[in-house]
């Protein structure tokens, strides 16, 4: 399931759509203007919270956590820096590991589990700029977690360039 995200609006405090392949809202993304540190909701088109993604505050490396009913799921951080690929590594509280690597500023990257291909993000299958797609391949993966993942790196990556 592919799922299409407008980069242009990613700021804080603006809510944007994140819609299916067949256009229809699959994902609120609810950014909290007023808050101290950068804080996401993701939630589903009734309204109902998903997962929230929150800015860790006093870290020695830039991370982000990824929560679910108040209580955290996974934590995002930058793995290591090369040339031409960005790493993230992604540890869920259970001790999963998924690995982010590719080119997170042009939208051209993948989320994997032990090897195995989650998700693929990419603005090539677009010709308008601004949009680029979340493309969950497993069919029992966790679709909000996975976009929650993509929204995460993109937003550290730009706080890093």
């Amino acid at each position: 399931m592919k799922y299409l995200v407008r980069d242009r609006i990613f700021s804080i405090g603006d809510d944007y759509w994140i819609e299916d392949e067949e256009g229809r809202h699959a994902f609120l993304v609810d950014g909290k203007a007023m808050r101290l540190r950068d804080t996401l909701e993701l939630k589903d088109p009734d309204g109902q919270v998903l997962v929230t993604l929150r800015q860790k505050m006093f870290s020695l490396r830039d991370a982000m956590t990824i929560e679910r009913d108040e209580r955290p799921l996974a934590t995002v951080r930058r793995k290591r820096l090369s040339l031409l690929r960005n790493h993230y590594r992604v540890t869920l509280v259970e001790g999963t590991e998924l690995d982010v690597s590719g080119r997170i500023l042009d939208r051209e990257f993948t989320v994997e589990y032990d090897g195995e291909l989650l998700a693929h993000i990419s603005r090539r299958w677009f010709h308008v700029r601004e949009t680029y797609a979340v493309n969950v391949l497993r069919e029992d993966a966790d679709a909000s977690l996975l976009v929650a993942v993509a929204v995460c790196v993109i937003r550290m990556a730009e706080r890093e360039d």
